[in-house]
């Protein structure tokens, strides 16, 4: 083991213009009731400290329709708040995703959030790249069953499909012993909390919420990722960038 002293590198100065939206996908239809909550908090209180505007978002408050377009209603639906609640997506810089482990898998109202997003995927930025494009996104997971690692792997992949940037170690998650029994947040028999005493949940909370708020940051101050290459209405235009067609090059 090294024998060096840990240095505490110095807190960053604090930033202004970044927004965050954490979207909850509790089945709980009150975002009071969901242990889920509680954990994303952590994290939101680190950027509001820090300066980051955030806003938060409990999926089952609100009607969102099944499907993969824009706007539901005018497929079949009588009501669609998605058209609305998009607006605090697009505009977010960062996107953390909190979900409880039904069966080993994120949560229905999860993936309906994720498809959501995708009907949306169409759009592109005034660079010609994916709407979702010098984004962010995270994910925080809690339950009584195994599958952090699932749901993470499942829900970020996802979001770096449809264009969001993934920094590294943007997951967190708590859970308790397999079965059922106390949820994160719940009291024990003395009063205190459950989860919170978890390092592990402390620690990767923590070091999700930081590579998040840095990576951001960093996208912001480079004016975004460049557009050579990726840009669709080039790509549209005739553009190949480079591309050649397997077995013409001898």
């Amino acid at each position: 083991m090294s024998n060096q002293k840990a240095v505490t590198p110095s807190k960053p100065n604090k930033v202004s213009g970044i927004k965050a939206v954490f979207a909850n996908c509790s089945l709980k239809k009150e975002k009071e009731g969901s242990h889920t909550t509680v954990l994303m908090s952590v994290a939101d209180k680190i950027m509001r400290d820090h300066g980051i505007e955030t806003e938060y978002v409990h999926m089952a408050e609100h009607q969102v329709a099944f499907g993969v377009q824009p706007d539901m209603t005018e497929h079949g639906w009588d009501r669609d708040d998605w058209p609305q609640l998009w607006k605090k997506f697009r505009d977010a810089d960062i996107l953390v995703v909190g979900t409880p482990i039904w069966l080993g898998e994120e949560s229905s109202v999860c993936r309906l959030l994720i498809e959501r997003l995708y009907a949306m995927s169409a759009m592109l930025n005034d660079q010609g790249q994916s709407i979702f494009y010098n984004k962010v996104g995270g994910v925080v997971v809690t339950g009584n069953e195994d599958g952090i690692k699932h749901c993470s792997m499942t829900v970020l992949y996802a979001l770096q499909h449809l264009g969001y940037v993934i920094p590294p170690q943007v997951d967190c998650g708590w859970i308790g012993e397999a079965g059922p029994g106390p949820s994160y947040a719940d009291e024990r028999e003395d009063k205190s909390p459950v989860g919170f005493d978890n390092e592990f949940t402390q620690r990767n909370a923590t070091i999700m919420t930081w590579n998040l708020i840095h990576m951001a940051k960093m996208l912001k101050d480079a004016g975004g990722i460049p557009r050579y290459g990726n840009d669709r209405n080039a790509w549209q235009a005739g553009s190949r960038y480079d591309y050649e067609e397997p077995g013409s090059r001898r």
